[in-house]
C-alpha cells in the first residue's frame, strides 16, 4: 500500500458522523428497553405490594426513568461528552503506509497495525477498521481518494481469506 496522508478536524459533524455509521454496528445498536421495564415494574411492585418503606421503590422507578433519558439522549450525550474532551477540535493527521494507520493530534497518538485488523466494515459514508481485540476506528470516506478506499477494501478481502 502506498503511504497516504492527510489532515482533518475533529468537529461535531465529523463526531456525529463517526457516531450516526459505527451505531448499527457496535455492541449495542438497539436501545435495550427491558432493564428500565424491570426497574419500573420491580419499584411498582415494592410501592404497591408491601409494608416496606417506599424509599426503594421510588428508587427504583426513578432509575428506570433515567434509564429511558439515557436511552432516548444517547446520541447527544455521546456527542457532548467528545465536543468535552481535551482532543474536540484539533488537527488529527492521519498516515496510512504499510504498516497500518497512526493517527496523532497534540494530545494523544494511536496506531492501528495491519496485523491487528480483522475486518473491514465499509458503510455510506466511511469505513470501519474492526481489531482483534474488538476496538473500532471509523474513518470518513471524504477524507479519502477512490484508490485509497479500494486498498483498503482489498486489505479487507485479503484478511477474509486468511
Amino acid at each position: 500500500m502506498q503511504r497516504f496522508t492527510t489532515q482533518f478536524t475533529l468537529s461535531k459533524k465529523y463526531l456525529a458522523e463517526c457516531y450516526d455509521q459505527s451505531l448499527p454496528h457496535g455492541k449495542n445498536p438497539k436501545p435495550n428497553y427491558i432493564f428500565p421495564a424491570c426497574l419500573f415494574v420491580a419499584g411498582t411492585g415494592l410501592l404497591l405490594f408491601t409494608e416496606q418503606a417506599k424509599l426503594v421503590g421510588i428508587m427504583l422507578v426513578a432509575l428506570g426513568g433515567l434509564e429511558l433519558v439515557h436511552i432516548r439522549f444517547r446520541r447527544a450525550w455521546w456527542l457532548t461528552r467528545q465536543m468535552w474532551g481535551r482532543s474536540s477540535g484539533s488537527e488529527v493527521k492521519l498516515v496510512i503506509d504499510e504498516d497500518g494507520i497512526k493517527t496523532q493530534n497534540p494530545y494523544t497518538q494511536t496506531a492501528l497495525l495491519w496485523a491487528d485488523v480483522e475486518r473491514v466494515i465499509e458503510t455510506e459514508l466511511g469505513l470501519i477498521l474492526v481489531a482483534k481485540s474488538g476496538a473500532q476506528q471509523y474513518l470518513s470516506k471524504s477524507l479519502f481518494s477512490e484508490e485509497v478506499i479500494g486498498d483498503l477494501m482489498a486489505l479487507n478481502n485479503a484478511t477474509e481469506r486468511a
